[in-house]
């Protein structure tokens, strides 16, 4: 099976595909986001597509536990989809999290110019993971006041 050239791929699927959300702004000006997997800023362009490129890097949340998901793509699996990502789960603090994407990302010379998108994605995915403390909650002292003058 011959592979395709990920820039003629990438012309056929840019205006339709099934991942392609396009929202509507001020006037004529739109902007159109992708759902694909592998798109670490979710914007429809060659540069960040999980479909079109050979190399891809994704990072998603894994399980309960606050534990991140680093995904990259094997380039000689391309037309075996099962085998196709090399997973990696890291459950330590965010700053040895960074330093293995940014190991594997950008000093692999893996796809360094996705390295800023990837520790984006990465500090979004940290962030939502954390638990808001559970504790007594403060009661608003001017909704007391208003019930007391009645």
């Amino acid at each position: 099976m011959a592979a395709l050239p990920g820039q003629l791929i990438w012309e056929i699927v840019k205006k339709n595909n099934s991942f392609l959300v396009k929202e509507f702004g001020r006037g004529t000006a739109s902007v159109q986001f992708s759902k694909e997997p592998n798109n670490l800023y979710n914007l429809n362009s060659y540069k960040h597509s999980g479909l079109a490129n050979r190399k891809t890097v994704a990072i998603q949340p894994e399980g309960k536990e606050q534990a991140v998901l680093l995904a990259t793509t094997k380039t000689k699996k391309q037309s075996k989809p099962a085998q196709l990502l090399h997973k990696s789960v890291m459950k330590k603090e965010f700053s040895r999290m960074a330093e293995a994407v940014v190991n594997q990302v950008g000093d692999n010379y893996y796809r360094p110019d996705l390295k800023s998108a990837a520790l984006a994605r990465l500090s979004a995915v940290h962030r939502s993971l954390k638990v808001a403390k559970s504790g007594v909650k403060k009661r608003n002292r001017q909704a007391l006041k208003a019930r007391g003058r009645k």
